[in-house]
């Protein structure tokens, strides 16, 4: 397990590299700093918290590396109004982060076990405007938006079409597209009229979209 030196050593480097990819911005980088990684991931796993690696986490899921989560919250340019829905909850380290950036994130599950976990570890850091549900987000949450922002950990194989109608206006949602197996393409896709302009922000590896909710976890 990591002591608190390597953990700052580690951290040290996470922001080294994402200097290097230009992201700079004072408020982001105190919201990582906030919010210790190593407390979202399982003990032995814990020495990988500001890693670029994915780390497996419970209900046989894994948390993305530090470097991508970062790149897709700084493309998402949150601010104090946003509402946030994030689908695929994880161990709760992204939305905690956006919930120190916007004023407002939900953030959904389909395991059980992730929403409690994440709602404790929210509870501990005193993220009071951080909400966590175990819900099926394939269709995100209809009759709740409109957001400002979407993001998902979770990959479509083509445009996440019923998300459009879930955005404000000039929204904007990040999503992995393309196929379950392989890499897919992270895409920043800005609600203009009822259509998205599309940006395509980093490559991925994620795990298809799933319906339904966990019957057991």
């Amino acid at each position: 397990m990591s002591g608190p030196l390597d953990d700052r050593e580690s951290f040290a480097a996470f922001l080294l590299r994402l200097r290097g990819k230009g992201i700079v911005s004072k408020e982001l980088v105190a919201a990582f700093e906030s919010t210790p990684r190593s407390n979202f991931l399982p003990g032995q796993w814990q020495s990988l918290a500001w890693s670029e690696r994915t780390a497996p986490i419970e209900c046989g899921e894994a948390i993305e590396g530090a470097d991508l989560q970062a790149s897709v919250i700084a493309a998402l340019e949150l601010n104090s109004g946003h509402r946030v829905l994030e689908v695929g909850t994880g161990s709760g380290f992204t939305a905690a982060v956006m919930g120190r950036l916007a004023g407002r994130v939900i953030t959904l599950d389909r395991y059980k076990t992730l929403a409690e976990q994440a709602r404790q570890r929210f509870e501990q850091l005193g993220l009071t405007n951080v909400v966590a549900r175990q819900a099926d987000g394939s269709n995100g949450l209809p009759g709740e938006g409109p957001f400002d922002r979407i993001v998902a950990w979770t990959a479509f194989d083509g445009l996440p079409r019923p998300f459009v109608d879930q955005l404000s206006s000039g929204g904007t949602m990040i999503a992995p597209i393309g196929p379950a197996e392989g890499e897919q393409v992270l895409a920043k896709l800005t609600k203009v009229g009822s259509r998205f302009e599309r940006i395509d922000v980093a490559m991925a590896r994620l795990q298809p979209i799933a319906k339904g909710v966990a019957a057991v976890l």
